[in-house]
């Protein structure tokens, strides 16, 4: 199993805005003030295409599907919350929390992967979970270590224990659970995606370790972290509030590496951090401002990483 790949799938907006539904427990969204709405969707479609451009150039395959403007779906251009593609053939659809968020669910989607040669056997759809109230947003609320079988969680109103256990049970993977917060208004709070503060690579992991309270939890992490050889490179809340944990590896032509982020990622990490990363990959950082004071996600959000089979 390879934990990265040279295809990504990427969405791009067509009603980008705050999102009201989200920003109940995302406390990473912000109102951008004297900013008109249209204005806010062309910024971020000027972002969008900058970061796909980007990649395009390092060799990186992506597959851009535009989001329509019916019905209403301001978080589109964050597409690995409701769906994986995994190398078996399968995919899984995950339940969302906010309901507008639900609409992003779109077959045509699905086609247009289908449509660039990639095969899906089988689809396993968690969505009438939220039925129930119960949700799992796919590739936020769990970081996968794909060749170790491994999937981090972070528990929070997005990340139901049970669904994820079965998940895993699904998928084969082995669970690693534990709570993260942030400090809001002086108060601790969940933090509501594991990506935001935890990003696995082929060899390395970057991760807020101070995020995870529990110290028995935070060993518990650590220990399966090291287990896998992965060398352990740590952020702060503060890199964590700057997006610095939300980047994703993936491959570029030649079989390279690239480490994605975001600029304001890049530019809060320090020297030695970059130092850290670059023994293992090359970084590539784009600005997603707007994107991210609007939506409360970066970089890794964007992109659904496809590691379906080709025909």
């Amino acid at each position: 199993m390879n934990q990265t790949t040279n295809t990504i799938l990427m969405i791009r907006p067509a009603n980008f805005r705050m999102n009201e539904q989200t920003a109940v427990n995302n406390y990473y969204q912000k109102v951008i003030k004297n900013m008109l709405p249209d204005t806010i969707q062309l910024k971020a479609q000027d972002e969008f295409d900058a970061l796909v451009e980007e990649l395009r150039f390092f060799g990186i395959n992506v597959i851009v599907v535009n989001d329509t403007e019916e019905p209403d779906t301001p978080d589109a251009v964050f597409p690995n919350n409701w769906i994986s593609f995994h190398e078996n053939g399968n995919i899984a659809l995950y339940p969302m929390f906010a309901e507008n968020r639900r609409l992003e669910r779109r077959e045509e989607i699905l086609n247009a992967v289908e449509d660039k040669g990639f095969i899906i056997h089988n689809i396993v759809d968690y969505s009438e979970a939220e039925n129930e109230e119960v949700f799992l947003e796919g590739t936020g609320s769990m970081v996968l270590d794909r060749e170790y079988r491994k999937a981090y969680c972070a528990l929070s109103p997005r990340a139901d224990e049970d669904l994820f256990i079965e998940f895993c049970e699904d998928f084969e993977y082995t669970p690693v659970l534990f709570k993260a917060y942030q400090t809001v208004n002086s108060k601790q709070e969940l933090i509501y995606h594991t990506n935001v503060m935890m990003c696995i690579a082929e060899t390395f992991a970057v991760i807020c370790l101070d995020c995870i309270d529990d110290k028995k939890e935070r060993k518990n992490v650590i220990n399966h972290l090291k287990q896998d050889g992965k060398e352990i490179i740590a952020i702060s809340r503060e890199q964590v509030n700057n997006f610095a944990g939300n980047m994703l590896q993936v491959t570029g032509k030649n079989n390279e590496k690239f480490l994605v982020m975001s600029t304001s990622a890049y530019d809060i990490l320090n020297e030695k951090q970059i130092g850290e990363i670059e023994k293992h990959c090359k970084i590539f950082h784009s600005p997603l401002n707007t994107i991210e004071a609007c939506g409360g996600g970066s970089a890794r959000c964007m992109m659904a990483e496809v590691f379906l089979p080709k025909k």
